[in-house]
């Protein structure tokens, strides 16, 4: 099955927008004010955020090698590193974030692994859905300390509010779209068929969808889902896992205000994180701009640094947790196509 990435064109016009918000952002937050924030940092500190955001990517890439294993797709360590790698890369370039990388990561992954195209959508599917638990939790166990502890502002309450809008919707929601598995795939169906034929009428490179082997592919993609969610030990440790990577994703929050010179409660961290990822959702590639906006606009009020200090803090913490997955994804991308095309010149 092949999916497309998207092409050239979409992602560099992503790219200037996002730089457009960011250079929006800075401006009002004070271009020379960030600047000389950042030049005051703490090298070492940076350094240990790099660290820490590499240490992200591991924890979640276990958690993949987890799932993977659960459907009976064996992988190493060191694959299933790459292969998070390039599903972050994937999304950090993509509109939507993970909404709009997991076609590809799910193509990365069944071409490095040699699985069905659907059991690695279910895989990175599977990932994505068991992130939200720990970070809800995270964000919900910062704005408890920050409650019980100082008084809480408009904006952070607003935001705790949206907070436990989504705490509540998100669960319904996939709780009501796996009972009635059957009927979403009965839609997904009715929907895909006919648009994709019409696409195949005007792009010359693309077929049309057979419907009995669409149905055939939803009905495996629910069956991975199936065993996934069947296996209650190893989804215990997937989790795990998973809240390993949230709480380095805070503590690399935390060490970018501290490399500033600005120890804030850790509890911030925890809270400010894992709402400033939902901006990752917006029409932009890896929530470009739209991330670092919200950043800026939660640590002041929970951190009481001013606006130029949280910026600069932004910087450091995207440029660990955004940048440099692009840079690693992207050539781990690289490798893993590679090492594929090679196979499947051996096969030949």
């Amino acid at each position: 099955m092949d999916v497309d990435f998207g092409d050239a064109r979409s992602i560099v016009v992503g790219f200037g927008v996002g730089a457009l918000v960011l250079l929006g952002l800075y401006s009002l937050v004070g271009l020379d004010e960030v600047a000389a924030a950042l030049s005051q940092a703490d090298i070492t500190l940076v350094a240990a955020v790099c660290g820490v955001a590499v240490g992200w990517l591991f924890a979640w890439s276990l958690a993949l090698r987890t799932v993977l294993g659960v459907i009976a797709v064996p992988v190493s360590v060191l694959r299933s590193f790459l292969l998070f790698a390039g599903a972050t890369f994937a999304n950090n370039v993509t509109p939507f974030g993970q909404a709009g990388g997991e076609p590809f990561s799910a193509l990365l992954v069944s071409r490095t692994t040699e699985t069905e195209y659907e059991n690695g959508l279910a895989a990175v599917a599977s990932v994505d859905t068991l992130n939200f638990v720990p970070s809800v939790s995270f964000a919900l166990l910062g704005i408890g300390y920050y409650a019980t502890t100082f008084t809480v502002g408009d904006r952070v309450e607003l935001a705790a509010i949206s907070l436990a809008a989504l705490a509540i919707a998100v669960p319904v929601a996939a709780y009501f779209g796996w009972r009635y598995r059957d009927s979403v795939a009965e839609v997904a169906v009715g929907l895909i068929v006919p648009v994709g034929t019409r696409l195949a009428r005007v792009v010359p490179f693309l077929d049309a969808p057979d419907e009995s082997s669409l149905r055939d592919r939803v009905e495996g993609f629910f069956s991975a889902l199936e065993r996934v969610a069947g296996d209650r030990h190893q989804l215990a440790l997937a989790l795990a896992f998973s809240a390993i990577g949230w709480f380095l994703l805070s503590v690399s929050l935390w060490l970018s205000l501290l490399a500033l010179g600005h120890a804030v409660p850790f509890a911030a961290a925890l809270f400010v994180v894992p709402l400033a990822s939902v901006a990752g959702v917006t029409p932009l590639p890896g929530g470009l701009g739209g991330v670092e906006a919200v950043l800026v606009v939660l640590i002041v009020p929970v951190t009481g640094v001013d606006a130029a200090t949280a910026g600069a803090a932004a910087v450091i913490h995207r440029g660990a947790t955004y940048w440099l997955p692009v840079l690693l994804g992207g050539s781990a991308t690289a490798m893993l196509e590679a090492d594929n095309a090679s196979k499947a010149t051996k096969s030949d």
